[in-house]
Formats: structure tokens, C-alpha cells, sequence
């Protein structure tokens, strides 16, 4: 197994546990917070789509489809705050914009070499991810970090473990 084989095999199983947690949940739940200082999980995705896209466009310019106009701002941390569904995405629109974002950086990290992936990552993200390898490692530890607070919605829910 090389370098490239191991980052994504922890991105597939992110994905696989993330597409587990989120399948059998509506869109009116995913605007349940696990907490009244937490985020709801529709805005966690579309940070999480977001994340995905400016890490991998950090050290793979111009291989990321862009995002809809307007999604950053839709998803910026002043509109954590806010549980007016109708500003953000649904369910079915933030899936398939994860999809796509996620087929792409794939498809970028095929193209790199264990010794491209030592390559340092701009500035701005050098206290998380020094290196595009540590970037492309981020894609599937991401999404498992914020997937633990939707355990919790799926608790309160009253849903058991999958787990």
C-alpha cells in the first residue's frame, strides 16, 4: 500500500460512516443542533463541502468543480447561528455537491506521487495541514471529527447505534 492508497482508504471510510449516519435523516432533522452552542448538521455539511474544496484547491489548483454562487457565503461562520432552513441547502442538494467535490479531489489525489504529497500546502494552511498529503488526509478526519456530533442528533432521535 502506498501513501496515496492509505489517505484514501481513511476517506472511504469516513464516507462510508458519514453516508450511514445521514441516510436516514430528513432534512428538518439535519437543523437539530446536539447542543445550543453546537452547529446543526446541515450547516456542518456544507463547512465540510466547503473545507473539501479549498483544502484540495490549496494543493491541487484548478481541479476542484467549483461551488454553487453563493455557497460560501450561505455556509460562512456568521450563519452557523441561524436555523432558517430556507438559507441553506437541502439534504439532496448538499449529498450531491459532496459527491461531486469528493469524486474530484479523488481523482487529484490519484495524480499525485508520495513525493508530491510532501509537497508543502500555502501558507494559510500550514498549522493544519503542512503538506498536501496532510490535506488529502484531512478530507476523510474531517468528516468523521464533525459525523461524532451527528451520533448525538441521532441519539436524541432516538435512533440506536450503527456502530
Amino acid at each position: 500500500m502506498n501513501a496515496r492508497d492509505a489517505i484514501k482508504s481513511g476517506i472511504d471510510t469516513a464516507q462510508m460512516c458519514c453516508s450511514m449516519y445521514l441516510q436516514d435523516m430528513t432534512d428538518e432533522e439535519l437543523m437539530q443542533r446536539p447542543h445550543p452552542d453546537c452547529n446543526h448538521i446541515n450547516w456542518q455539511l456544507g463547512h465540510l463541502i466547503q473545507s473539501d474544496h479549498q483544502m484540495v484547491s490549496g494543493v491541487a489548483p484548478g481541479k476542484m468543480p467549483p461551488l454553487p454562487e453563493g455557497f460560501a457565503e450561505k455556509y460562512a461562520k456568521e450563519t452557523a447561528g441561524s436555523d432558517d432552513a430556507d438559507a441553506f441547502l437541502k439534504k439532496d442538494e448538499l449529498l450531491q455537491l459532496a459527491s461531486e467535490q469528493l469524486t474530484a479531489a479523488l481523482t487529484a489525489l490519484a495524480e499525485f506521487s508520495d513525493e508530491d504529497l510532501d509537497t508543502p500546502s500555502p501558507e494559510e494552511m500550514q498549522t493544519y495541514a503542512p503538506t498536501a498529503g496532510a490535506a488529502f488526509n484531512m478530507l476523510g478526519s474531517h468528516w468523521m471529527m464533525h459525523s461524532g456530533q451527528w451520533v448525538v442528533v441521532r441519539r436524541q432521535l432516538g435512533r440506536p447505534p450503527l456502530f
